[in-house]
């Protein structure tokens, strides 16, 4: 499946998966907009607006192991079509619950598991098949794409959609997210499909386990798996009350709220677009360390401004350092894991990576309702410097063997 061209040029393959992935990510930033302001029409008290949050991470810690070895043993193709399909069926039953004024925070929270275990077999599958469309020197170039067209696409044209219709009708943004994952998964469909082996595969614990030592063995993957799992953790512990503090503290109104995402998103765009500049200057692991640095300092400030427009640039300038380190981190991977391993390997990062985020969303909402709104961020920060501290001396040793090595 691997295509090359001396050009540099992206193969037209990956250009369907980026089309599919810009199509399903302006409707999963209408929905992402609108989840939450359907979540305080509904209640506007702190922990179940947490829950309905870490139910849509649960399955990242529930499910990621067995859908790594799926990965690695089916049409990876298949699986993401096929995932996008259903979460077009689970959206659709979900818009007309709204339309019939029959939705609550336990259907909101179903929704959000059954989209987000969908989405672990389609993150899975999509970034181990990646490396097959696309030839190792592009990957970067590639990776920096699928972010740019993500975050524009879900943080940046998504909210205003969805704030405007939902405005104007709260089932509507649901019905864009149901078509967008439709016509996604009608593209991915037409992906070139690899090759079936016809070796024979081990048993399930055995093959995940296969994943897990190998990512146990790499020193600089399982540090920063490691790194991801406490970032992603304080990313939950904050953000989760974001809508909270941008509507009662800040008093934004659901259109200014859209706006506000879409504030945060033009950062994680900007940071997609300079990416490949930025790694050629200073190079890749440099440009991971001051990502995380950066993130630590933002976090800490979100929590102290002033306004609304302080607070949007600052979510800007976290969605860049974000955007930096995670193409820096993904590229990585796809470079140094074994083919026949990338959806086991894949799948334990991500399990250690996202699986604490249901965690950090309940943190985030007690913390809130303990301490204040404001107070989440900061405590966030807080821990993520720690952590940082801790993972610095194998990122460090991480930078100068790659120095030697140039």
């Amino acid at each position: 499946m691997t295509q090359r061209d001396s050009r540099g040029r992206l193969p037209a393959a990956y250009r369907r998966l980026w089309w599919a992935s810009a199509v399903d990510n302006v409707g999963d930033g209408a929905a992402a907009a609108a989840v939450p302001l359907l979540t305080v029409m509904i209640s506007r008290d702190p922990v179940l607006v947490s829950l309905v949050s870490a139910s849509s991470y649960l399955p990242w810690l529930l499910l990621s192991l067995p859908t790594g070895a799926l990965v690695d043993r089916s049409d990876r193709t298949a699986l993401m079509w096929r995932s996008q399909a259903l979460q077009a069926a689970i959206v659709t039953v979900v818009a007309v619950l709204i339309w019939l004024g029959w939705i609550d925070i336990a259907a909101l929270a179903v929704m959000g598991f059954g989209l987000s275990a969908c989405e672990v077999v389609f993150a899975t599958a999509s970034l181990a098949v990646l490396p097959d469309l696309v030839p190792d020197a592009l990957l970067h170039r590639a990776n920096a794409n699928q972010y740019t067209i993500a975050n524009a696409g879900r943080l940046f044209i998504g909210p205003p959609l969805g704030s405007v219709l939902f405005g104007a009708g709260a089932a509507l943004p649901f019905g864009v997210d149901a078509g967008s994952f439709a016509l996604s998964a009608v593209l991915l469909a037409k992906l070139p499909r690899r090759p079936r082996t016809r070796t024979v595969q081990p048993p399930l614990r055995a093959a995940v386990a296969e994943g897990v030592r190998w990512l146990a063995g790499h020193r600089l993957l399982r540090t920063l798996a490691g790194l991801l799992a406490v970032n992603t953790f304080c990313f939950q512990l904050g953000n989760v009350t974001l809508v909270l503090l941008a509507t009662e503290t800040l008093h934004v109104g659901g259109r200014g709220y859209g706006l506000l995402l879409a504030g945060a998103a033009v950062g994680s765009v900007l940071g997609g677009v300079v990416n490949a500049r930025v790694l050629a200057k200073i190079g890749a692991l440099p440009a991971l360390l001051t990502s995380l640095i950066a993130n630590v300092v933002i976090f800490v400030l979100i929590g102290a401004g002033p306004n609304a427009v302080v607070l949007g640039a600052l979510l800007g300038c976290n969605g860049f350092a974000t955007t930096l380190g995670s193409v820096v981190t993904v590229s990585l991977r796809q470079q140094v894991v074994p083919a026949q391993l990338r959806g086991r390997v894949h799948s334990v990062y991500r399990m250690l990576g996202w699986g604490l985020m249901p965690l950090g969303s309940l943190a985030g909402g007690l913390v809130a309702d303990a301490f204040g709104i404001r107070a989440a961020y900061p405590v966030a920060g807080a821990l993520r410097g720690i952590a940082l501290l801790v993972a610095l001396p194998a990122i460090v040793s991480a930078m100068r063997a790659a120095r030697t090595c140039d």
